[in-house]
């Protein structure tokens, strides 16, 4: 096991060896050219052999799910066990950058990044979509309230008062909280402060590799460190991909549903390749200018939507939800990490495995962007703002829109949403929400707008940090390296959708994630061990 001492500098490899091969301005390094053939290799094949495809995404799917629910548990649990130990020991005093660096951003402008690029689409998208489904059918076999088969109607819908309702409210808020929170939020933690560590205190690249310095030594250079950031690729572009297909499916029917634009998958893939342009205009600009930017707008419009909701919807409501969510996840947490003997496998294989395979998919991605914005920030800091204000966060959020759509179902008997949701039409359940508001078109416009604006925010940022890793962490890498990821993005997200909608897409992120949670944990240790060797 190698070991280097405090003012080692360990030595960097020669980038010209990779450099403008056969007269062209790309790195060409092997991670580049690995998991760039292999990306077309894929989409090329996905698109011949689309009946094949679209068996094997399925087949992929299922089997993963049931086979390894275990191991992604396992390992996120640890995870998020090991993060809240970091944070709480004399670690958490050690300085990102060294005991003078300073932090480039404001603690606003730094949530607002970190949060857009963390959560993106998928707070839109299951926003409505997840509550209302565990109000429906409660996980952790509580007896549900909701009858699929009864006809419901101001008259007969369930008691809101009732203890039982308020129960299965609580706990549909406290298991969409559950999904969105410290768990999935420490993935990105782990990954983000290794690699900010690495960088700016001990001056490697903002690489996955450089992480397990303190395993493989120099040989990082090698094969190893070529491994591991080629899983690193393959899992935060097909964890984009997840996204990006979720988010076409909303934006596609709500502009279907609203202006009667033709809702197929001919609509989708323009829309990704319109959305893919703008991407790549945002990222060719850099993450001062693009990215900053959108993120900020991001976010603005995001709480505007927010508000809009809590002010037009029932705000007492939302306040109780809040309260009795939060109380339901501190208490439920422990029963829902749990695997063993559990009632309910088809609710923690369809939904919880799923999940942490999606974050872990992501974490490449968002926690390489956490890192290049986290400079001057504290370990335990850097902590408390990447796992427990986007926890808060997110419960705010789901209080708000999973509170409003469960309200609307309780005291007015629309079973707008209810319905959707049975019917299985995802993309369509945050529009049937607006529809028993007030100034439903607005809102409905403004919720596709911040669709599209996550979409655009989480494409750049994510083309930006895969070529950073493809190109062995340079940040400056040829443009012409970001152009090819940026179009790679969609170009899977499109493939993904033509071979099997939404069970592709899952498959895309339980596949990639699999081999990039052993990554994950081993970077638990290589964190473990630069921390302690760094002056506190």
């Amino acid at each position: 096991m190698h070991k280097h001492g405090e003012g080692e500098q360990p030595r960097l490899p020669d980038e010209q060896q990779y450099r403008k091969l056969f007269g062209l301005n790309i790195l060409l390094t092997p991670v580049f050219v690995i998991s760039s053939i292999a990306i077309v290799v894929f989409v090329v094949g996905s698109l011949i052999f689309q009946e094949h495809a679209t068996e094997l995404f399925k087949s992929t799917r299922s089997w993963l799910t049931t086979n390894l629910d275990w191991f992604f548990m396992l390992s996120v649990n640890l995870v998020v066990l090991f993060c809240l130990a970091l944070a709480f020991s004399p670690l958490g005093k050690v300085r990102l950058g060294g005991k003078e660096a300073k932090p480039e951003y404001s603690y606003l402008t730094w949530l607002a990044m970190l949060f857009a690029a963390g959560v993106g689409i998928g707070l839109l998208f299951f926003g409505v979509l997840e509550p209302v489904t565990y109000f429906q059918s409660p996980p952790l076999g509580v007896e549900k309230i909701y009858d699929t088969a009864t006809v419901y109607t101001t008259e007969n819908t369930p008691d809101m008062e009732s203890a039982d309702t308020q129960k299965v409210a609580s706990l549909a808020i406290a298991t969409t909280t559950y999904h969105w929170g410290l768990h999935g939020w420490a993935v990105y933690a782990i990954v983000g402060l290794g690699l900010a560590f690495f960088a700016y205190n001990k001056g490697l690249p903002l690489t996955i590799r450089s992480v397990f310095y303190p395993i493989f030594g120099e040989r990082i250079w090698g094969w190893p460190g070529h491994i591991i950031d080629t899983f690193a690729i393959f899992a935060g572009l097909f964890g984009l991909a997840t996204s990006l297909g979720f988010g076409a499916q909303q934006v596609t029917a709500g502009l279907n549903y609203l202006f009667d634009v033709p809702q197929n998958i001919w609509t989708m893939v323009i829309l990704i390749l319109v959305i893919t342009t703008i991407a790549m205009i945002s990222v060719l600009s850099g993450i001062n200018v693009g990215i900053k930017r959108l993120s900020q707008f991001n976010i603005i419009l995001a709480f505007l939507l927010l508000a809009a909701v809590f002010i037009l919807g029932p705000t007492r409501y939302i306040f109780q939800s809040m309260l009795g969510g939060l109380g339901e996840y501190v208490m439920k947490t422990g029963p829902l990490s749990n695997w063993i003997g559990r009632e309910d496998k088809a609710f923690m294989h369809g939904w919880t495995t799923f999940y942490w395979a999606w974050w872990i998919a992501w974490a490449p991605f968002v926690g390489s962007f956490i890192a290049r914005i986290s400079k001057g920030r504290t370990v335990r800091e850097f902590m408390f703002f990447v796992l427990i204000l986007p926890t808060l966060l997110c419960l705010l959020w789901f209080s708000v829109f999973g509170g409003t759509s469960i309200h609307q179902f309780l005291t007015e008997g629309y079973t707008g949403v209810t319905e959707t949701v049975e019917a299985y039409k995802p993309e369509l359940v945050l529009f049937k929400m607006f529809d028993a508001l007030p100034l439903t078109m607005l809102l409905s416009c403004a919720g596709m707008i911040l669709t599209i604006v996550f979409f655009v925010t989480s494409s750049d940022s994510g083309s930006l940090i895969i070529d950073t890793i493809a190109s062995g962490g340079k940040v400056d890498a040829p443009v012409a390296q970001r152009v090819f990821w940026a179009w790679a993005e969609g170009l899977v997200a499109i493939v993904l959708l033509v071979g099997g909608g939404l069970t592709a897409l899952q498959a895309a992120s339980l596949s990639t994630g699999l081999p990039f949670a052993l990554v994950l944990l081993g970077m638990c240790v290589c964190v473990w061990m630069g921390l302690r060797r760094e002056p506190r």
